[in-house]
């Protein structure tokens, strides 16, 4: 059963990567590209994209590997936010790199009541063999 605040964690974490998602395609498509009229850069949401589906699932498995994958957005809006020329791409860079950070904080409270309760599992399992062995 899933508890009321994970499901609020839950929720950050799924608007989190939609905003993040969104966010990569129009900042180089429209907002502020490399280069005008759009640029090649907007493919960077697909990453995003593949995971989408079983995150919005709650397949635990694939929250857990996003949360490697997204540090890779948040490294880019590190760099962007002090590197890019124009105000506008560094204020993008730094929502890129916010909602990086939400995500991963989305996810990492979603999955910790649930890897606790694996590992009181598991425990629990050892106790048990170790007791039939030598009960």
């Amino acid at each position: 059963m899933i508890s009321r605040s994970q499901q609020r964690f839950h929720r950050l974490a799924c608007i989190s990567l939609l905003a993040l998602i969104i966010l990569c395609i129009v900042w180089e498509l429209w907002l502020a590209p490399l280069r005008a009229g759009g640029s090649f850069m907007a493919l960077k949401a697909l990453p995003l994209l593949l995971p989408l589906c079983a995150v919005l699932k709650r397949d635990n498995y694939t929250m857990q590997w996003t949360t490697m994958l997204i540090w890779l957005y948040f490294t880019e809006g590190v760099v962007r936010a002090y590197s890019d020329q124009t105000r506008l791409s560094a204020a993008l860079a730094m929502a890129e790199l916010c909602l990086s950070l939400l995500y991963f904080i989305g996810v990492a409270a979603y999955l910790r009541p649930i890897k606790r309760a694996a590992k009181a599992a598991q425990k629990a399992k050892l106790v048990q063999q170790d007791s039939e062995q030598h009960g």
